[in-house]
């Protein structure tokens, strides 16, 4: 038997939900610190140590802090990422979603339909979700399309192409990106993913090592996108209940190890049901709110699953 949305709110109280919502500011810019730390550090290993072996690992080290970032923008769309809520907007944008050629603004307005409309047929992030699992043949293409960065490339292309109809003030066919469309916002996307990707290669190139530059790009076309993969197959893919109404049949939460955090699911992204449940809760929070779940006897029908590795061998038939 599932246990509902009001079934669970009946074992917390008001004031343990509304502790479980407070957010600090330099939560926010210790993520922001450690994401741009662990990118600095990668391509410092490889300017010292130059060869495959260094670079391979920045590539996997800088594609996974790389949705790091996303996962700071997606903070900030649900506005807890800082207190003060036009640093929280800015910092959202020019510090995490320009430099990875995305808007936290139109993300916002797509993203909270997401959760209301989780797996329902205007859900706008179930084609993420739909159409697994998959033979092992089609999981292999997929992921060596990843790591290859046909599927970054194609994002790149698509990206533009709706970018400039959009500017130019063309018909877009609203399924082409899974964002809220809007022209002054989509401006503001492509000048400051230019501006913040020539800040990027500017700093490189006063530290006399421009070609580090193509280690950010590089795993933002590759590694990225397989780690972005395997969190959007994690999140709803294969689950219990996929339709809407049953947040805990149809959102999954994945239990990571150590080096799971450090390089596939930073910022305790795994916890996605307890975000779903609540979302306004800090990452930070997200562990502690699954803890005080478990205690009160609410995840035996959950959908939980232990590692990604577990969660992609869901993915394949």
């Amino acid at each position: 038997m599932s246990t509902s949305t009001t079934d669970w709110r009946q074992a917390f109280t008001k004031e343990e939900i509304a502790e479980l919502r407070e957010h600090s500011d330099w939560q926010g810019w210790l993520m922001l610190v450690v994401d741009y730390g662990m990118i600095a550090a990668a391509m410092a290993l490889v300017a010292f140590y130059p060869n495959v072996l260094t670079v391979v690992f920045a590539l996997v080290v800088i594609g996974g802090r790389q949705l790091g970032l996303a996962i700071i923008l997606h903070e900030a769309s649900h506005r807890v990422l800082f207190n003060n809520r036009r640093l929280n907007d800015w910092a959202g944008n020019w510090l995490a979603a320009y430099p990875l050629y995305l808007s936290a603004d139109m993300y916002r307005s797509h993203h909270l339909d997401h959760h209301g409309k989780t797996w329902g047929d205007t859900d706008p992030d179930r084609i993420l979700a739909d159409g697994f699992p998959v033979s092992k043949i089609s999981m292999t293409r997929k992921v060596l399309r990843d790591l290859f960065g046909l599927t970054g490339l194609k994002q790149l292309i698509g990206t533009s192409y709706v970018a400039y109809k959009v500017i130019r003030g063309q018909e877009v066919n609203p399924g082409t990106l899974p964002l809220r469309l809007d022209r002054e916002r989509m401006i503001k996307m492509v000048i400051g993913t230019l501006v913040t990707n020539g800040v990027i290669l500017g700093i490189l190139w006063a530290l006399g090592h421009p070609m580090l530059y193509l280690l950010w790009a590089g795993a933002w076309l590759t590694t990225h996108k397989l780690v972005v993969r395997l969190r959007s197959m994690a999140e709803h893919s294969v689950v219990p209940t996929p339709h809407p109404g049953d947040p805990f049949g149809n959102t999954r939460t994945t239990l990571t190890s150590w080096w799971e955090r450090l390089f596939v699911a930073p910022h305790d992204v795994g916890f996605h049901l307890e975000h779903h449940l609540v979302i306004t809760v800090p990452h930070y929070k997200l562990e502690a709110f699954h803890r005080m779940l478990e205690e009160r006897g609410l995840l035996e029908a959950a959908c939980i699953e232990k590692g990604y590795a577990r969660v992609l061998r869901r993915m394949v038939a």
